[in-house]
C-alpha cells in the first residue's frame, strides 16, 4: 500500500487482508463464535433468573462468568506460545463448546441441575482468554507488518459487530425458542470456529524454540523494560476505569437527568457502539501523518473529552453525541495500539503478552465501577465528569513524554 493510500484511506487495505484465506477463516470463525457468546450470558442469565431466588443468584452468575477470566489468563499464554494456535483455539472451542451445550441437553433429558448454569458460567470464564489473545497474537503471523491497521481494525469491528447481534438476536430466541435452544446455538457456533481453525494451512507457532523459557527473547519481563508498551498498557488501563465508571453513570444519569428513562439509556448505548463500529472501519484505513505515538495521545485525547458530555444533561442528543466521540476516538486508539504492540513484541512471546494485556483490560472497568458508585451517592454531576475526564485523558502525557518511544535495553 503506498503511502498515500494509507493517508487518503482506500478500502485496498482491508480488501487485501480478507482475501488471504487463512486470515479470512479464521476472522470469520471468529466473528461467528464472538455473537454466539453474546447470547450465552443472555441465556445463562434468563435461566438463574427463572430459579427460586434467581435475582439474587444473578450477581453470583456474573462472578462466576467474571472472576476465572483472570486465572485463566495467566494459563493461556504459555499454551499459545508453545502450542501451535490452530490446535488451542480448536481445543478451546471443543471445551466451551461442550460446556455450553451440556445444558440443552442436560434440558432435553429431563431438567438442567440448578447448578449447571454456573459451572458453565464458570468454564466459560476460565478458558475466554484463549480467543481473546490467540487470535490477535495469530494476526502478525498471518498478514503483513503493513496491514496490520486493517487486520485489527477487523477484529474491533468484530467485536462490535457480535456485541450488538450477539445479545438482541439470543433475546429474541429465548422468546421464541427457549434459553436452552439459544445455547445449543452458542456451541453449533463452537464448532464453526473449530472447523476454521483448523482450516488454516499456515502453522500458527513460532517455531521449536516458541515455549523455551531459557531463551533471553522468550522471557515476558523483558517487555517491561519497553516504555512504549509499558506507556500504552497503562493508558489503556486508566481509560478503561473512566469506561467502567461511565457503565454506572450511563443509567444513573438516564433515570435521574434525561427525559426517557430507559429509552435514553438505550439511546446512549447505541451512539457508543456506533461510535466504535464507525471509528474502527476508519482506523483500519487511514491513520494522520502523525508520529503513532501522538496519533494515539491526540485520539485518547479526543475521546476523554466525550465524557464532558454528562455535563449536557438533560439534553439526551448532546450526551449521545458525547458518547459517540468516545467511541469514535476510542476504537482508533484500540487499532493503532494494537498494531504497534505486534511490531514491539518478538514471536516467541505474543502470546503471553496479549493475555496478560488483555487480562488487564478486563480487570480495569470493574474498578471504574467502583470508583463511581460514591460519586453518585453524593449526586455530583460535575464530579463524576470531571474524574473521568481526568482518569482518561490525564494518560495523554505520559504517551507524549520524551523517551516512551524508546526501545527495550
Amino acid at each position: 500500500m503506498s503511502t498515500q493510500d494509507h493517508v487518503l484511506g482506500t478500502p485496498a487495505a482491508y480488501r487485501r487482508v480478507l482475501a488471504d484465506r487463512d486470515f479470512r477463516l479464521l476472522w470469520a470463525g471468529s466473528t461467528v463464535s464472538l455473537a454466539g457468546d453474546g447470547m450465552t450470558f443472555v441465556a445463562l442469565a434468563w435461566l438463574v433468573l427463572s430459579q427460586p431466588g434467581g435475582t439474587a443468584r444473578l450477581g453470583l452468575l456474573t462472578v462466576c462468568f467474571t472472576l476465572p477470566v483472570f486465572a485463566g489468563g495467566l494459563l493461556v499464554g504459555p499454551l499459545l506460545d508453545r502450542f501451535d494456535k490452530r490446535h488451542v483455539l480448536a481445543a478451546d472451542c471443543v471445551l466451551r463448546g461442550g460446556a455450553v451445550g451440556s445444558l440443552p441437553l442436560a434440558a432435553a433429558a429431563g431438567e438442567a441441575p440448578a447448578w449447571l448454569p454456573f459451572a458453565v458460567a464458570a468454564v466459560h470464564g476460565l478458558l475466554k482468554m484463549v480467543p481473546l489473545a490467540g487470535f490477535p497474537a495469530a494476526i502478525p503471523d498471518l498478514v503483513r507488518r503493513a496491514d496490520l491497521d486493517a487486520a485489527n481494525a477487523l477484529e474491533a469491528l468484530s467485536f462490535g459487530t457480535a456485541g450488538v447481534v450477539g445479545p438482541s438476536l439470543g433475546g429474541l430466541l429465548i422468546a421464541g425458542v427457549g434459553a436452552p435452544h439459544v445455547l445449543a446455538v452458542d456451541a453449533a457456533s463452537y464448532l464453526v470456529f473449530a472447523v476454521a481453525a483448523l482450516a488454516v494451512r499456515r502453522p500458527l507457532t513460532p517455531g521449536p524454540r516458541a515455549g523455551a523459557a531459557t531463551t533471553p527473547t522468550a522471557r515476558l519481563p523483558v517487555l517491561l523494560r519497553d516504555r512504549l508498551l509499558v506507556a500504552t498498557t497503562l493508558a489503556f488501563m486508566a481509560f478503561n476505569v473512566a469506561e467502567g465508571m461511565l457503565l454506572v453513570v450511563a443509567p444513573w444519569l438516564a433515570k435521574t437527568h434525561l427525559p426517557g428513562g430507559s429509552s435514553a439509556l438505550g439511546l446512549l448505548l447505541a451512539a457508543l457502539a456506533a461510535g466504535e463500529l464507525a471509528g474502527g472501519a476508519v482506523a483500519g484505513l487511514w491513520r494522520p501523518r502523525l508520529d503513532p505515538l501522538r496519533a494515539l495521545a491526540f485520539a485518547q485525547l479526543a475521546a476523554g473529552g466525550g465524557f464532558l458530555a454528562v455535563l449536557l444533561a438533560p439534553r439526551p442528543w448532546g450526551v449521545a453525541a458525547g458518547f459517540l466521540a468516545i467511541g469514535l476516538f476510542s476504537a482508533p486508539m484500540t487499532v493503532w495500539a494494537q498494531s504497534l504492540r505486534m511490531e514491539r513484541i518478538p514471536g516467541p512471546l505474543r502470546g503471553r503478552a496479549f493475555s496478560a494485556l488483555r487480562t488487564l483490560m478486563q480487570a480495569t472497568p470493574p474498578l471504574g465501577a467502583a470508583l463511581a458508585t460514591p460519586i453518585l451517592r453524593k449526586e455530583d454531576l460535575a464530579l463524576a465528569a470531571a474524574s473521568m475526564f481526568l482518569v482518561a485523558a490525564a494518560p495523554v502525557l505520559m504517551l507524549l513524554a520524551p523517551g516512551t518511544r524508546r526501545p527495550p535495553d
